[in-house]
């Protein structure tokens, strides 16, 4: 187990002192006197059946407790209402095209949703009939990301609402130009009393290296009165960016509590980014929020970043109420993969070897679930540093890490031990195109840095995570994790400045070519497939697998979903990429959608068998939501797409129950 390191002290912005750095990688870091010990272990206990947040609640679980709907009847679920927003682009014209991975938030007997023109909806949520609508007006121009993207909103409501009162339930929403939206939940109105009229201009915070918008692209996390909110910034495009901040508002003023900042005051200036982009999660009961914390720029050389960024590519425990770090772990030392901590870490409480332990799961995109103490950062299971490659001499001043943090349970996700296999149908069909690939890779395993020689580097998991910001749902009765997983190989390149000019041939999401202008390297993302866009490495290509809690050991794992091309399903036995989450109830059900296929899917919890489906529009990139409405339990989804899984995007609502007369 590894043991906790003092930090550098904090003062009381969460500003880090640059005058102290982390010196031993892999550490624990806490502050404050062994803070964690002042936080009693205040069990978990499972919420009412609201899903008033982006993850259903606050510790992240995705867990409703609703049973109407059990393994027995869920085969019988129909839809029972749909709408399309109107608020969709493929991208062919004006409008960049449209990424919807908005969680339904239920809260106030109404289900909200934002969309990715920035507009803010109020259904019904037993019909679908719209209740309000409030568009923000803000540009549809892409101007942190490719696409236009919305994650949805966040939900407040007063402890003692006054009578007659407007805004003592508010919900909230941010744009890609930086605005936070604060909105009477009953009526849609701006809520005067927040900041300028119901509108908080959060870039009046973007001090240094500002080259673009803070975008408020995921809602803000409500923890009490405080709104925790992050921001996404634009990957791979400089050297210099805007450095991480995370903000503390208060949910009624609008008036910043506090900000935390992730680099040093060295660091800010010639870095950046190291932001919260996605959801974070926490611990009311004992005064922690918990922030996955993404990498610094630029993010495929690190030359200019080569002492310790010790909060980078972690998760870190802050105090809510002052901003402080309790605790933080770093998971990639020296991240130069752009191995962001992209979901929010899953609270639960378990049961190990006859102990009770209030825990955290944090989920990777390397595929890999660090189980640590919620209250303290200290291992459940062991996390080993181990040695990992330090490059082929290609790349001028990089300095690798010799370690990395590695998990000994539960196992990985994804097979790291060896090269991914090559697909010998894809090669067959590509004349032999996918081992020639292979042969021009540089491959020393997992961690393998990138490299300017040859086709470049096998990315294994790739940058886009093998697990995504839907995170892992909890069950706390069988202390079951469940866990939604992508399988893909990429490349990545790097090009001195001459080689870049002559190389660059544009970029999409999350591929192509980028400039990481002020860096000596550009570079190339691609997925390494053969001239019929077939995946050069072996099948799975997505699986949803469910984990005992008590053990970590994997209880039973599946291909999900299936791939797509050319409009051709293939077998679903070779599964899909997945992008979205799952959802697990009290009935003994997995809901989920995140597949190529753009279906809607329940598995039975215990034995991993898929027991319904349905088409939706396009892919459910966004977590489902249940729900329960005048006594019917209702599940969810948000059929919006994403052009990382295929060219297919939506502006669907479907909405499932049991028929009536089942229930």
């Amino acid at each position: 187990m590894s043991a906790p390191l003092m930090a550098a002290p904090q003062d009381m912005s969460g500003q880090q002192n640059a005058s102290e750095q982390q010196d031993t990688a892999g550490q624990p870091t806490t502050s404050k006197s062994d803070q964690s010990s002042s936080h009693a272990n205040v069990p978990l206990v499972p919420d009412s059946p609201t899903w008033n947040s982006f993850h259903g609640q606050l510790n992240a679980q995705k867990y409703s407790p609703l049973d109407q709907i059990n393994v027995d009847n869920v085969g019988q679920l129909e839809k029972v209402w749909e709408v399309h927003t109107g608020d969709v682009s493929d991208g062919s014209g004006d409008i960049p095209g449209t990424v919807w991975s908005a969680t339904p938030v239920f809260a106030n007997d109404t289900l909200y949703i934002g969309t990715p023109f920035y507009r803010l909806i109020a259904y019904d949520p037993g019909t679908g009939e719209e209740k309000w609508s409030f568009d923000t007006g803000a540009p549809k121009k892409a101007l942190t990301q490719p696409v236009l993207k919305n994650r949805g909103v966040a939900y407040w409501e007063a402890d003692n609402p006054v009578e007659g009162e407007s805004c003592q339930k508010i919900v909230y929403m941010g744009t890609v130009d930086a605005k936070l939206y604060a909105l009477d939940a009953d009526t849609g109105e701006r809520c005067a009393d927040f900041a300028d009229n119901g509108m908080l201009d959060v870039n009046r915070w973007n001090d240094t290296n500002d080259l673009w918008p803070l975008s408020l692209l995921q809602p803000p996390t409500v923890v009490g009165d405080h709104l925790i909110v992050g921001w996404a910034g634009k990957d791979w495009a400089t050297e210099t960016a805007p450095p991480g901040t995370v903000f503390s508002i208060n949910a009624r003023t609008g008036e910043k509590e506090w900000t935390f900042d992730v680099l040093s005051e060295e660091m800010r200036q010639k870095s950046g980014t190291a932001n919260v982009w996605t959801q974070m999660s926490a611990d009311e009961q004992n005064g922690l929020v918990y922030l996955p914390v993404s990498s610094p720029s630029p993010n495929y050389w690190g030359g200019n970043r080569t002492e310790d960024v010790p909060l980078a590519t972690s998760t870190t425990a802050l105090d809510i109420d002052t901003g402080e770090v309790v605790w933080s772990r770093q998971w990639v030392h020296h991240d130069i993969w752009d191995y962001d901590i992209n979901s929010a870490p899953t609270l639960m409480d378990i049961t190990v070897d006859g102990k009770e332990i209030p825990a955290l799961v944090q989920a990777t995109k390397q595929g890999f679930l660090f189980v640590v103490n919620r209250l303290t950062g200290e291992d459940v299971w062991p996390i080993e540093e181990r040695p990992v490659p330090q490059g082929d001499g290609s790349v001028e001043g990089e300095v690798y890490s010799p370690t990395q943090p590695f998990p000994t349970k539960p196992a990985p996700l994804l097979d790291q031990s060896k090269k991914p296999e090559i697909w010998g149908l894809a090669d067959a069909v590509g004349f032999g195109q996918c081992s020639r690939l292979w042969d021009k890779l540089t491959y020393e395993g997992m961690y393998t840095p990138p490299t300017t020689r040859g086709e470049g580097a096998l990315a294994y998991p790739d940058s886009a995570g093998g697990v995504q910001w839907g995170g892992v749902a909890f069950d706390p009765v069988s202390q079951t994790a469940i866990v939604n997983t992508s399988h893909i190989v990429q490349t990545i390149k790097l090009y001195d400045r001459e080689a870049y000019k002559k190389a660059d041939s544009g970029s999409g999401n999350e591929s192509g070519f980028s400039p990481q202008e002020g860096a000596p390297y550009g570079m190339r993302l691609s997925v390494a497939r053969n001239w019929l866009g077939m995946p050069c490495w072996e099948p799975p290509f997505g699986e949803i697998v469910a984990i005992d809690m008590h053990t970590g050991d994997v209880k039973w794992r599946k291909p999900v979903g299936a791939s797509q091309q050319f409009g051709f399903f293939m077998p679903e036995r070779w599964g899909s990429p997945t992008i979205g989450g799952p959802a697990v109830t009290a009935g003994g059900v997995v809901f989920i959608g995140a597949s190529m296929d753009a279906k809607a899917r329940a598995y039975s919890l215990e034995t991993g068998e898929e027991l319904w489906e349905d088409q939706t529009e396009a892919p459910v990139v966004a977590n489902p939501a249940v729900y329960e409405y005048k006594g019917r339990q209702y599940v969810a989804f948000v059929a919006g797409g994403n052009t990382i899984l295929k060219d297919q995007v939506g502006d669907q609502i479907a909405v499932y129950a049991l028929p009536e007369d089942k229930q």
